[in-house]
């Protein structure tokens, strides 16, 4: 940093080949910038480079390849960062998020089945998790991709490709909280927020907000916090503890930093839940008193994608959205051009914005 100055990322042409068996291609409309792109920037996700990143997005079918019959050009698709393949024993299990297939060319920066459609000077670039979505255009696996009935504006649809799955689904699919409980997010960046509006709308009668930044505290109780703290004060966890009776029912940590972690898990009550959505570097470590997890019946859950059904969870929470139950269209903080990118990536490291949008009109 500063992202502006290094431009780790350059906006360049790339050849781009046509579907092959089992692909779409893709006119992206919107893409929102999310940490697990600027993960790859700072190298706390290691990832094969070069890579065209960009996996939160929404836009439109161009063309088929053999074998896609489900959708035609012209239809609206929400990208999803994961594809499943349907085969493995997560997916048999109806665990999609973790799909084995989808897990392995998401790592190796390609597409299901090892493919790779993007090309610069005889050079293979590789596929951010299969979707690539800061491309005017991606060639992309069917797995990737959810229909969606042409009524939500693209921008909105974006959303629900990562940030609102992933905090909405943490909420209901991994935690299940009950109508009544108490919660707690630590961390109100898009997918933060995107938990507590879940959480607002699940039912839960308490809901505290924590984070670094005082300016987020106005959003969060626009959207249904009771509470707000700044995790900055060296004495958060004994003021959250003593106002709560003790801690929260259920906790969601959210950013994915060892300091948000220790607050997460301290501000759970005893009998309580402490799930995170995080993905921090591979190196680094948690700990926590190991007897609390007996004497205290406590349950430490990870939960990535929200432990989502892709086709079954994004339509639903589309329709909820609709409905005005998860008003997630004002997480968008700033809409930037393609061009901006890399000042875009410094606001998101900085925590000055709760979601970033890319819109290619």
């Amino acid at each position: 940093m500063p992202y502006a100055a290094s431009k780790p990322i350059k906006i360049e042409t790339l050849e781009l080949d046509e579907p092959q068996q089992g692909e779409v291609l893709v006119k992206m409309k919107a893409a929102s910038l999310c940490h697990s792109d600027l993960s790859v920037i700072n190298g706390s996700r290691p990832r094969p480079l070069p890579m065209a990143l960009g996996h939160e997005a929404a836009g439109e079918v161009v063309k088929t390849g053999e074998g896609v019959t489900d959708l035609a050009p012209g239809d609206h698709v929400v990208c999803v960062f994961v594809p499943s393949c349907g085969e493995c024993l997560p997916c048999k299990e109806g665990r999609p998020a973790l799909c084995e297939t989808g897990a392995a060319s998401n790592a190796a920066g390609t597409l299901p089945g090892g493919g790779i459609r993007l090309h610069a000077n005889g050079e293979d670039i590789m596929h951010h998790l299969g979707v690539s979505a800061f491309s005017e255009y991606a060639v992309v696996s069917r797995r990737s991709l959810i229909k969606i009935e042409k009524d939500v504006p693209f921008e909105k649809l974006a959303l629900f490709g990562c940030a609102v799955i992933t905090g909405v689904g943490a909420v209901v699919n991994t935690a299940r909280i009950k109508l009544g409980s108490t919660v707690a997010v630590v961390g109100l960046g898009g997918v933060g927020l995107s938990a507590l509006i879940g959480a607002v709308s699940a039912g839960a009668s308490r809901v505290v907000a924590v984070d670094v930044n005082e300016n987020k505290f106005a959003l969060a109780k626009r959207f249904g916090a009771t509470d707000v703290f700044d995790s900055k004060d060296p004495d958060v966890v004994e003021k959250i503890r003593e106002a709560t009776g003790g801690g929260l029912d259920t906790v969601f940590e959210t950013v994915g930093a060892v300091p948000a972690m220790e607050t997460a898990y301290a501000i759970t009550k005893r009998g309580g839940t402490t799930v995170t959505t995080g993905l921090p570097d591979p190196k680094h470590h948690f700990s926590f008193p190991y007897v609390t997890l007996t004497a205290e019946e406590r349950t430490l859950k990870g939960s990535y994608i929200g432990s989502c059904v892709p086709e079954r969870d994004i339509p639903n929470y589309i329709r909820l959205f609709k409905n005005g139950r998860l008003p997630v269209d004002e997480l968008v903080s700033d809409v930037i051009s393609l061009d901006e990118i890399n000042e875009g990536f410094d606001k998101l490291a900085k925590g000055d914005s709760s979601r970033i949008m890319i819109r290619f009109d």
